[in-house]
């Protein structure tokens, strides 16, 4: 089983930087992406950015030029730079990975991990 781990959430206020990092830890054959998705209250959850194995990036337009992802395939782990952060980035954070349990595998399987807050307020 995979367990996801996210860490470098917090309080900052807007203009300020937070950069969130997210370690897959367990048993997997293959990872093919890693990424992050927020939710905020009364919100639907959405993609922030999300990485493939191979280096091909995607964002959400409204963060495009401000946040960058970036993964290490070999160790597992994504992290995401925030700056320029604005109140309307606030929101949990959660890391998202999806890969083949085994070499037999003929689906992917999603992981999630727990979430981590991030609030921007002067």
């Amino acid at each position: 089983q995979l367990q996801l781990v996210e860490s470098g959430g917090g309080l900052v206020q807007p203009g300020g930087s937070l950069t969130l990092s997210c370690a897959a830890s367990g048993s997997i054959f293959r990872i093919t992406a890693m990424g992050w998705f927020r939710q905020a209250p009364g919100k639907q959850r959405e993609l922030v950015a999300i990485v493939g194995s191979g280096g091909s990036t995607n964002y959400a337009d409204s963060v495009k030029g401000r946040f960058i992802i970036s993964r290490d395939n070999a160790k597992n782990t994504v992290s995401l730079q925030m700056n320029g952060l604005k109140p309307e980035d606030t929101a949990v954070y959660s890391c998202h990975a999806q890969g083949f349990y085994g070499a037999w595998s003929i689906r992917e399987n999603a992981y999630w991990g727990p979430g981590t807050q991030v609030t921007v307020s002067s």
